[in-house]
């Protein structure tokens, strides 16, 4: 593979895309934000990349001090890959450059958003809440996808891959294609709801009262 290039100027901008400006690397970033994943984690959330080009980028991205790689504890003991706490301070970034993105004036938008692209963009678009009152600990399944999301006094505290440590008050259950049209403001909440394509349980209130700081 060619050798990576450099822009050679001192500008952190520049420095940054010496680091992030390869395709594929800020979408491996994206797909890192909410936990660490395995290889054919990553490689099913990106299938047009190549399992070559792949490992190319995160070696990259690990030469640079963005990701590094670890095994899981037992039971588990996969080897996966995780941002630095380095990498982590991205988050905001990609979240900026995906609102950003999205107002594209020249390119039309195609392809499904997957499940990890989905839930970033309802931790972009989450309104903070002055209520005291609300805390919550949600579960939403996009497909066989599983997020845990925590809110703690009106503030969106936590969202991550996979199951929550105790149990949830609410959950979220729908699909990738349905959550997309709501994302997108395509359809409405009460529409996906009725026809159980988006289905509420445990405290709806609360359920409601989450897909609503999203926007939706």
């Amino acid at each position: 593979m060619a050798a990576k290039r450099r822009y050679d100027d001192g500008c952190g901008v520049a420095l940054a895309m010496d680091v992030l400006g390869e395709r594929w690397s800020m979408l491996i970033i994206r797909d890192l934000l909410l936990g660490p994943q395995r290889f054919v984690d990553l490689q099913a959330g990106l299938p047009d990349i190549s399992p070559n080009v792949l490992s190319h980028r995160l070696r990259e991205l690990q030469d640079s001090g963005v990701l590094r790689r670890r095994t899981l504890p037992p039971p588990a003991a996969s080897r996966v890959y995780e941002l630095t706490d380095w990498g982590a301070e991205l988050a905001p970034i990609v979240s900026a450059l995906g609102l950003w993105g999205s107002r594209t004036p020249i390119m039309p938008r195609t392809g499904e958003m997957r499940a990890n692209s989905l839930m970033l963009s309802l931790r972009s678009t989450f309104s903070p809440s002055d209520e005291p009152d609300w805390s919550a600990n949600y579960e939403i399944r996009i497909g066989a996808d599983i997020f845990a999301v925590r809110v703690i006094s009106g503030r969106l505290t936590e969202m991550a891959r996979g199951q929550a440590a105790g149990p949830a008050d609410a959950a979220i259950t729908t699909d990738r294609k349905t959550l997309g049209l709501l994302v997108n403001h395509e359809e409405d909440l009460e529409t996906a709801v009725g026809s159980g394509r988006m289905i509420l349980a445990g405290d709806v209130g609360a359920a409601r009262r989450f897909l609503a700081a999203v926007g939706l």
